[in-house]
């Protein structure tokens, strides 16, 4: 998909989603039509909309984390939470310049109170997931599944076959493997803690590790960050990257470059702490160390060889581009498979399979200019190429960037900063890229999503009239370049 030009691909999904005659139900030779390994996001979609197609479908589900995955459980709404919660004594702290007084200044959280609101919240979701499972027909396995074969699983211990199978069982945290290691915790574990930490190790320059830094720094933790290169978040724009790390250094995050933790021993002298000794030479005292590393294919001991399924040398499960397996019949979506790791893709994924194999129409989700977001303090929003991807793939590339302070610090106190920056292709004038960091960046670049993924050129941008005082209209005034770079001139 990469290589084609932006038309071409609007062509070719386009005639993709052309409708096809509807499929034959396989019942009376299989159990089920569908049988889907996993609840997670890309799992639930699947099954649900197949169903809503007409065919039978069961779920298995082995509850390492809930109905709904990852996401709903140990993920992306649990650490949303979070994040609003330990935003919250900056909001405090922001009020005085509004004229508010708090006669604690820090007033302390009842981390207790958090756990059980969200563990609520985790369950009543849940249980949506279930009814919604449910209500479209689909049968819900709560037991592990293995594969037995190219049209077969084992359920506690009932064999069931299907026409066909689709594989979504997401992937899993990767753990340092260094002496000491069984005294870390991964993303999973920190949505348990029974109190916040007061000293936190956090291990890793992506998403979780940044997120997780500004949470326990909200709730009153010390933190360090020890990251093995000069910078966080490896995959993002280098500008904004480092815009993000230097903003978080300015809030007391201990950045710790090119420092590994090399070993974790209990302290001899604190109950409940430990001596976590780093590639420097240094040591730190901490209550709470955690490892965000990366994560890897859920695929261990689910039978994948019986099958005939192949993975690739990271573990992935292969798949073409409508995410059938190198088995006839068997499916995988989602973080199992090589992909974008992000939970609206698995989403878009299960549909697209769905629509494909039950719905008479032929789709795939087309994972170019996908938007994200990372939750950290403050937020980090990005849609489209990096500055250095630009450049690779089109030469002579325009930068256009803004950095200045939100209104609402400059009587807050606050010495929070936000940077934007929009990068074009000369040739065509199409924004390639949009980046940010500041408050709501998420939420800013989910519209701003939409126009690149309909080729909005500079010149377009440009008349959008903007909403006036917002941070988002930095992004419909920014006219002056700021430097061009990559190709002939």
């Amino acid at each position: 998909m990469a290589s084609l030009t932006a038309a071409a691909r609007g062509r070719l999904l386009l005639r993709a989603a052309a409708p096809k005659p509807r499929f034959a139900s396989s019942c009376g030779k299989y159990d089920y039509d569908l049988f889907t390994i996993g609840a997670g996001s890309g799992g639930v979609r699947g099954s649900r909309i197949a169903a809503s197609h007409g065919a039978t479908v069961g779920v298995a589900d082995d509850l390492d984390v809930g109905l709904g995955g990852t996401c709903v459980n140990v993920g992306c709404v649990p650490k949303k939470l979070f994040a609003y919660g330990a935003e919250a004594s900056t909001e405090m702290r922001d009020a005085y310049g509004f004229g508010w007084n708090f006669k604690n200044k820090y007033p302390n959280p009842d981390w207790k109170r958090l756990i059980t609101n969200k563990n609520n919240e985790i369950a009543r979701l849940n249980g949506i997931y279930e009814k919604m499972l449910k209500n479209t027909g689909v049968d819900v396995y709560k037991a592990r599944a293995e594969l037995t074969g190219p049209n077969s699983v084992m359920v506690d211990g009932k064999e069931i076959s299907a026409g066909k199978i689709l594989i979504a069982v997401g992937g899993w945290p990767t753990m340092p493997k260094i002496p000491g290691s069984e005294y870390m915790i991964s993303s999973n574990e920190a949505f348990y803690l029974k109190s916040p930490p007061k000293q936190a190790v956090m291990i890793g320059s992506g998403y979780i590790s940044v997120e997780f830094a500004g949470i326990f720094k909200g709730y009153g933790a010390k933190v360090d960050l020890c990251i093995r290169r000069d910078r966080i978040l490896g995959g993002f724009d280098e500008d904004i990257a480092r815009y993000l790390q230097e903003q978080m250094v300015n809030q007391g995050i201990n950045v710790r470059p090119k420092t590994q933790v090399t070993a974790i021993r209990p302290d001899e002298n604190k109950e409940g702490w430990f001596q976590v000794n780093l590639s420097d030479g240094g040591t730190i005292c901490a209550d709470v160390i955690m490892a965000a590393i990366g994560r890897k294919p859920k695929v261990s001991g689910l039978g994948l060889e019986k099958a005939g399924v192949e993975v690739d040398t990271n573990g992935f499960i292969k798949v073409d581009r409508y995410y059938k397996t190198t088995a006839e019949s068997v499916f995988a979506v989602g973080d199992c498979t090589d992909t974008l790791q992000l939970t609206p893709v698995a989403l878009a994924q299960g549909h697209c399979f769905a629509d494909t194999q039950f719905g008479g129409m032929e789709r795939f989700a087309d994972c170019e200019d996908v938007a994200t977001a990372v939750f950290s303090h403050p937020n980090l929003g990005t849609v489209g190429l990096t500055e250095a991807q630009a450049e690779a793939k089109y030469g002579r590339i325009q930068v256009f960037k803004s950095e200045f302070r939100p209104l609402k610090h400059t009587i807050s106190g606050s010495t929070e900063r936000s940077l934007m920056k929009i990068i074009v292709d000369q040739k065509s004038d199409r924004v390639v890229g949009m980046h940010m960091v500041g408050a709501h960046a998420g939420e800013m670049m989910q519209g701003f999503a939409a126009a690149l993924k309909l080729n909005i050129t500079k010149k377009q941008l440009d008349t959008v009239i903007g909403i006036h005082p917002t941070s988002a209209e930095e992004f419909v005034t920014m006219r002056t370049m700021s430097y061009e770079k990559g190709g002939p001139e």
